[in-house]
């Protein structure tokens, strides 16, 4: 049986000269390395207890739901601004070149319930650390975050200190 990390595919040089660029999608297109990095996510929190599974567009939606499901819990969406038709909270924080919002449903997250949330990569730390704040912003209580992949070398742990986050796959560089 292959490794997890041996279903990543990486690309040298992409989007731009010295960044390797590690692709998921060969992960998905396969099922046994989709499976693969299913059970290795849900098996790092195997010992959290939480309410509910929390993710953002578009691969936090294909790594978080079918967590969600095996252990029947339900999943909250996390979209870009104006993609939800309901009353939303809303946060935005900076990219490396500009500025981006995310919201969710106001009525998604009860006070006090227990959120796991669920992406498939952390780099820079930000887009995690304004899921947070989504999240607290309606009284929810952040249990936990797992992704597929940590690209360590770009220090967004730093950024959510004090929060529990496990990594299916850690690579050490950018």
């Amino acid at each position: 049986m292959k490794k997890l990390e041996e279903y990543v595919r990486s690309i040298p040089d992409f989007p731009e000269e010295g960044v390797i660029f590690r692709d998921v999608t060969s992960v998905l297109q396969d099922a046994d390395g989709l499976r693969l990095a299913i059970d290795t996510m849900q098996e790092a929190v195997a010992d959290l207890e939480y309410d509910v599974v929390v993710g953002p567009e578009s691969r936090g939606f294909i790594f978080g739901t079918p967590i969600a499901y095996n252990n029947h819990k339900p999943f909250v969406l996390i979209r870009k601004k104006g993609k939800l038709p309901c009353e939303t909270v809303e946060v935005s924080y900076d990219l490396e070149y500009g500025q981006a919002t995310i919201e969710m449903h106001k009525d998604s997250i009860k006070p006090g319930q227990k959120v796991l949330i669920v992406d498939d990569l952390i780099a820079t730390g930000g887009t995690t650390e304004a899921m947070i704040k989504l999240v607290e912003s309606l009284g929810g209580v952040v249990v936990g975050v797992v992704v597929l992949i940590e690209l360590a070398g770009l220090k967004g742990r730093e950024k959510i200190k004090g929060y529990r986050l496990d990594c299916a796959i850690r690579y050490e560089g950018k």
